[in-house]
């Protein structure tokens, strides 16, 4: 069957194709289920490694703090955004594959080869790989060369793959349990303020801090440059990425509106508090020049500060097994992206990609998504490169979030009828609106000094985030533009129902004779 490139899916059986996509059989996760998987996505390495760049780059408490809470205001307008959507559009695939597509079916192909090219280009899960190997050997108060730690962070990638390919349920049994572990160890840190307040255990080895929320002292060294507050934001977003995460999975979800509506904000409520908290126990207990130089073990020195050689070893390495369980949920999600990609037949080997053959799981995604993996974990030198993959993550992200929430604008005077079981409040649609053009135009204006959170130009980030994005576009016009005006051909889809059931879409080339 062939036809003209439509709308992914249709108004009327928007939630008919969830059934027709996953059996009722193969609908895997609970309410527990994806509350694990949207906390344990958010509460990755982000607050663990994070909060030391972020304070370099402000320069003083209060200020770090002010990012931090416009951070959690800012990502709530995003999670309402996505909120709409997905209660809109409740099949897997998320705002790249499902709610991009949806919205901008002209021109023909643009949107769906621009995720398909950020899926494959910037699809990877590093970040928590190299947090996980760092804090592993600093448990261990181990020096390893770059060798060593780029061959356990690749280890660990390998292994979280294998598993999520090989061994569905048992993958979805240890991402719960990681999520429990990671849930229990950041309100260790969270509490950690409360406790030093209370208690005071102030001795030889532990100063007293907390003269740095004074008024008087908390606005030092303020650095109001908005590229570096920029960057700042970009990190916090990261830290609070994956509040979607569930919208990536809804067709292995059970009631996948009414989980839309309950998971998501609760998500943001346990993760937000936990971050303030975890911020003031960083702030209470480690000087602030140790924090600007902590890079990203700020929450070892932490333990390593309050409870010597056992807190030096036994909860960083609790924070390398939650950096672990971020690395499995992230792959599980954006393994499912890269199947729904492969779906719409914009990736080669479609058939072989959209297969969940032999063992039940999206093995050919994992694939994908592997290997950009490897390549950002093996290649680059260490020093700023976790910093930078942050940031060159995040830049183009902000291009997609901006494409979402004009999208909602769009759909609303679209197609004004459209059930909408959620809609997000006006005000913050705007906001997430403006904010993402502010941080779009950020890194061309030069911080004081010329000087940025990494040894590169301080561009750099959004150079390289625009290129794929460019890429994207080229890469679109040959293919679906000039190749086929210079072959004589046309490009229709043609929908094909695997061994396994699964529907996928192939693009075929029509003559125009």
């Amino acid at each position: 069957m062939t036809h003209e490139r439509q709308p992914l899916l249709a108004t009327a059986d928007i939630l008919d194709d969830v059934p027709r996509e996953v059996q009722p059989g193969q609908k895997h996760l609970t309410w527990i289920s994806a509350y694990i998987l949207v906390v344990s996505r958010v509460i990755g390495s982000g607050i663990f490694a994070t909060p030391g760049t972020i304070v370099k780059s402000a320069g003083s408490v209060g200020l770090s703090l002010l990012i931090w809470l416009a951070g959690t205001v800012l990502a709530a307008c995003s999670l309402a955004v996505s909120m709409e959507y997905g209660c809109m559009l409740p099949r897997s695939g998320g705002e790249k594959v499902v709610y991009l597509e949806y919205t901008y079916p002209r021109p023909r192909f643009l949107a769906s080869t621009m995720v398909a090219v950020q899926a494959v280009v910037l699809g990877f899960t590093a970040s928590n790989c190299i947090v996980f190997a760092k804090y592993t050997f600093f448990a261990f108060n181990v020096q390893p060369t770059e060798f060593q730690h780029k061959v356990l962070a690749v280890g660990l990638m390998t292994a979280v793959t294998i598993v999520h390919g090989c061994f569905l349920r048992t993958g979805i049994w240890i991402q719960n349990a990681l999520g429990w572990v990671k849930i229990f160890l950041i309100g260790v840190i969270s509490l950690t303020g409360i406790w030093v307040i209370l208690v005071r255990p102030y001795g030889h080895d532990l100063a007293p801090t907390t003269n740095v929320f004074s008024w008087d002292t908390m606005w030092e060294d303020s650095n109001w440059s908005w590229n570096l507050l920029s960057t700042s934001l970009l990190k916090v977003f990261y830290s609070y990425a994956g509040l979607n995460n569930v919208n990536n999975v809804l067709g292995e979800v059970h009631n996948p509106v009414r989980t839309v509506l309950t998971v998501c904000p609760a998500a943001l409520l346990t993760a937000g508090a936990l971050y303030f908290l975890a911020n003031i126990s960083y702030f209470l207990v480690v000087p602030l020049e140790d924090i600007k130089n902590s890079g990203e073990l700020v929450a070892g020195l932490l333990f390593e500060r309050l409870f010597g050689s056992v807190g030096r070893t036994l909860f960083p390495l609790a924070i390398a097994i939650s950096a672990a369980g971020n690395v499995m949920v992230v792959t599980y999600a954006l393994a499912r992206v890269n199947q729904e990609i492969a779906r719409q037949g914009f990736l080669p080997c479609s058939r072989l990609l959209s297969s969940s053959k032999p063992f039940g799981a999206p093995l050919g995604g994992l694939i994908v998504h592997y290997i950009p993996s490897l390549l950002v974990i093996a290649l680059p030198p260490q020093g700023d490169v976790y910093n930078f993959i942050l940031d060159v993550e995040g830049y183009p992200g902000q291009v997609f979030s901006l494409a979402v929430a004009g999208g909602l604008l769009l759909l609303r005077d679209r197609e004004p009828d459209l059930p909408r079981p959620f809609k997000a409040w006006l005000p913050a649609v705007w906001l997430r609106i403006a904010i993402c053009v502010s941080l779009l135009a950020a890194p061309f204006f030069p911080p004081r000094d010329g000087k940025s959170d990494v040894n590169f130009f301080y561009a750099t980030y959004a150079i390289v985030g625009m290129g794929v994005i460019i890429f994207g576009v080229l890469y679109w016009y040959v293919w679906t533009v000039l190749l086929p005006r210079w072959g004589g051909y046309h490009l229709e889809e043609e929908d094909e129902v695997l061994d396994d059931g699964i529907k996928i879409t192939k693009l075929v080339r029509r003559s125009e004779n």
